[in-house]
């Protein structure tokens, strides 16, 4: 019988990559680089992932149903299994896989935490500091119109993941705002 434990999934893995999948395709708009200035590199890329999923991760950990927290988990472990096999597919060699991804798992935990306070007062400034300091790496203050424009983004992302019912997301299923709006919208 524990021969059978090794091949056993686990709780809620398919649905995490299929989660992990649409926050990807989020974070791959073409706006974030063409229009709001995101450095198209990979810490860039990289920066956006981390925060489509934060935001997910967020919605998941916030919901009474229990399954929630487990979803998160599923969510951050096909996370990081993709950023172990893009390395190696990089070619970085098995010696430092290990390093590089704890190394980018407590860059995902930092940057996760110093957003988390914004986006629960739905401070859009404090956010933009936060976007201006991670993203940009300080490059650009947190006024310019590329932290602005995603910090709004971001809190928008937050209360549309909030309104998606356990059930949807259970599925695998998880909607993100199209960015390129937001280039329209005079306020943003």
């Amino acid at each position: 019988m524990a021969l059978f434990g090794l091949f056993r999934r686990k709780p809620h893995e398919r649905q995490g990559f299929e989660l992990y999948g649409a926050a990807v395709r989020a974070a791959r708009h073409p706006v974030f680089f063409e229009a709001l200035g995101v450095p198209d590199t990979l810490d860039g890329r990289f920066d956006l992932i981390g925060l489509q999923t934060a935001l997910l991760i967020r919605r998941l950990h916030r919901d009474s149903d229990p399954r929630g927290a487990a979803l998160a988990q599923a969510v951050f472990d096909a996370m990081f299994a993709d950023m172990d096999f893009n390395l190696r597919e990089m070619g970085v060699g098995d010696m430092s896989i290990a390093r590089r991804v704890k190394n980018m798992w407590e860059a995902f935990h930092g940057r996760a935490q110093a957003y988390e306070a914004p986006l629960a007062a739905g401070d859009a400034a404090a956010l933009a500091e936060a976007l201006a300091r991670n993203v940009w790496r300080g490059a650009v203050p947190a006024t310019a119109p590329g932290p602005a424009r995603l910090a709004a983004l971001a809190l928008e992302t937050d209360a549309l993941l909030a309104g998606q019912a356990m059930e949807t997301l259970l599925k695998g299923e998880a909607r993100f705002p199209d960015p390129g709006h937001r280039l329209e919208d005079p306020l943003a």
